[in-house]
């Protein structure tokens, strides 16, 4: 995330982590083209690529995650679309499937920082907990609104907007320039046709 820093670092990993999960993850659009997500064999490597630190994922692991994932996607597309109710029911069914806790930890020489752990310390559990509490706590603020989804023509990936005025619509700049240059070349031609 650039621009103002709105969430604490670790508040800011899991959620930059679920977007790069939903936009991995999850078909759709993706910056004016058709986006076929993953699946079976691919799925496993498509995750150790996401998460930080580039962590071995099984089989098991890459499905609950392809799971959680697909909740996180309503998440963002309830609160892009300013269905609150609903994006809180998602997470907060999140938070109590994964057992999701808040806990101190220290790496050493640094001071203690507030982690999210999941009912086991199994990586699919532990990211699904962390992500449903970071998602906790956007909704539960008020920068729930920062979570959008793509307004550009056939893309539908997701973003947490981390600008100072808060008003950002695209999930990149490629998305933007291609609305901006549509929506010159409409004007154009429609001058042209006036006239």
């Amino acid at each position: 995330m650039t621009g103002q820093v709105l969430f604490d670092s670790h508040v800011a990993i899991l959620l930059d982590t679920a977007v790069s999960l939903v936009n991995v993850l999850t078909d759709g659009g993706d910056r004016g083209k058709p986006y076929a997500a993953p699946k079976g064999g691919a799925l496993p490597g498509a995750i150790r690529a996401v998460l930080p630190g580039g962590v071995p994922v099984s089989p098991e692991e890459a499905l609950y995650l392809a799971g959680t994932t697909l909740k996180v996607r309503r998440v963002f597309e309830a609160m892009d679309e300013g269905r609150e109710d609903d994006a809180a029911a998602v997470v907060n069914a999140l938070v109590i499937s994964t057992g999701a806790r808040p806990q101190l930890d220290r790496a050493p020489g640094e001071p203690w920082q507030v982690h999210f752990h999941g009912a086991d310390d199994s990586l699919a559990v532990g990211w699904s907990a962390g992500i449903a509490s970071a998602l906790t706590l956007a909704i539960g603020s008020d920068l729930g609104g920062r979570l959008g989804v793509c307004q550009a023509r056939q893309c539908d990936r997701v973003y947490v907007d981390a600008s100072r005025n808060g008003v950002r619509q695209f999930c990149s700049r490629s998305c933007q320039s291609r609305t901006k240059a549509a929506a010159f070349r409409a004007r154009t031609a429609a001058r042209h046709s006036a006239g």
